[in-house]
């Protein structure tokens, strides 16, 4: 069995920034294999996709709502993936979890739900 564990939230003041980390645990697992998302969900809200990047080439997509301010990356040699939040807005907190899943994206989205996820870590924005 292995597990995603997320790190880098926090608190921060809008205009900030931000970076989350996805790893796997244990190490030997490696994530350049999977396509890897980034989800979030503030309270009362449904979970929401905001980014993910392909395990066949590394192509990234992203949702509106963070186009231009997140980017998404891989760093195969640390065996991690990175969510780099620029520009922060208050509507940007939330809890944020990276999921993972062997089968390729469609159009930037996952044809399945993922088979992996974190456990999720906040991310606050607020002065």
């Amino acid at each position: 069995q292995w597990k995603l564990v997320e790190s880098g939230g926090g608190l921060v003041q809008p205009g900030g920034s931000l970076r989350l980390s996805c790893t796997a645990a244990p190490s030997r697992f490696r994530l350049d294999y999977y396509s890897i998302g980034w989800f979030r969900q503030a309270p009362g809200r449904e979970r929401e996709g905001v980014s993910c990047i392909s395990s066949q080439d590394n192509r990234t997509y992203y949702s509106d709502s963070v186009k231009d301010r997140f980017t998404v990356s891989r760093d195969n040699a640390k065996n991690t993936v990175y969510l780099q939040m620029n520009s922060l807005e208050p509507e940007d907190t939330a809890v944020y979890y990276c999921a993972a899943d062997v089968s390729p994206l469609l159009s930037g989205r996952f044809t399945r739900v993922p088979r992996s996820w974190g456990q999720g870590i906040q991310v606050t924005v607020s002065s």
